[in-house]
């Protein structure tokens, strides 16, 4: 089947050469990269037949609009756009609707995978209209390993459900991270990597993300010492708490997680003085001198 890629980035190359490996014509835009096939989307439209479909696997906010925007003004009617970024589900509902009035069609494809999609599969859930997800669907199943994708509900469904998937996400890696610093800190000199090593067969907390940690361990060392204690976010977790409290459904778990991701980036950490402060005032506990 053909498909147009716009992006090549991490993952946009490794869906790229996966879908070509599963014997798809891609045709792709980046004008960052040297081996896009096309040197701006009007080639690109030229270099597919219709019905065309374009992936758009780039970041979310105004790089996507600005994209979608001008696909609107090159897509003709019966072609379909993809957004396999990291978009608000609320703007991919708004996009549905801007390109169903041309009559293109609109699809959003939450997509986890990182880096190991290549060699493993991308988790795929498709939100979108049942005609043009079903004419897709070779390359859904190329992309993704045995039973990871599913079409998951109507325009924004897709990109809602993987919100909520790097929500979780959030909270498990912050646990993996609170349970190691206890450990740690312990007074038994504890051997990091080994733990996360055999904590991978057998254990009820194995998972790939401890795959990943005890990787990093064997890379960067227990300590992580070449690791800075920077911890940014994509804005999905903040949007997975803002729908909870719209819904009001307590996520105490993602929201902490998102917090501690804040306090990582504070290397002055004032709301901390102002407590030690507190404390030396009204009890007299000695404050350390920075």
């Amino acid at each position: 089947m053909q498909l147009g890629m716009i992006g090549l980035g991490r993952m946009g190359n490794g869906m790229t050469e996966r879908l070509r490996k599963n014997g798809h014509d891609v045709q792709t835009f980046d004008p960052a990269v040297e081996s896009r096939t096309a040197a701006s989307l009007e080639e690109l439209k030229s270099q597919l037949d219709a019905p065309r479909a374009f992936w758009m696997m780039i970041p979310a906010g105004k790089i996507t609009e600005d994209t979608f925007e001008q696909l609107l003004t090159l897509a003709d009617e019966g072609d379909t756009i993809v957004d396999g970024g990291n978009s608000n589900f609320r703007d991919s509902q708004r996009r549905y609707a801007a390109a169903n009035k041309k009559g293109i069609h609109f699809v959003d494809a939450g997509v986890s995978g990182g880096i190991w999609g290549l060699e493993v599969g991308f988790c795929l859930m498709v939100g979108g209209d049942d005609a043009p997800v079903r004419r897709l669907e070779p390359v859904f199943t190329a992309l993704a390993p045995a039973d990871g994708y599913a079409h998951v509900g109507p325009s924004g469904a897709g990109h809602f459900v993987k919100m909520v998937h790097n929500g979780i996400e959030y909270g498990l890696m912050q646990s993996y991270a609170e349970g190691f610093e206890i450990m740690d800190h312990s007074e038994f000199g504890l051997d990091l990597e080994q733990i996360s090593g055999i904590w991978r067969y057998g254990s009820v907390v194995r998972s790939w993300l401890l795959e990943l940690l005890h990787s990093a361990f064997e890379q960067h060392g227990s300590q992580l010492a070449d690791v800075a204690p920077y911890v940014e976010d994509s804005g999905e977790g903040r949007w997975t708490i803002a729908e909870a409290i719209a819904e009001n459904v307590p996520a105490p778990v993602i929201t902490a997680s998102l917090y501690a991701r804040f306090a990582s980036r504070d290397e002055v950490n004032f709301a901390a003085r102002v407590a030690a402060a507190l404390r030396n005032e009204f009890g007299g506990h000695a404050v350390k001198k920075a």
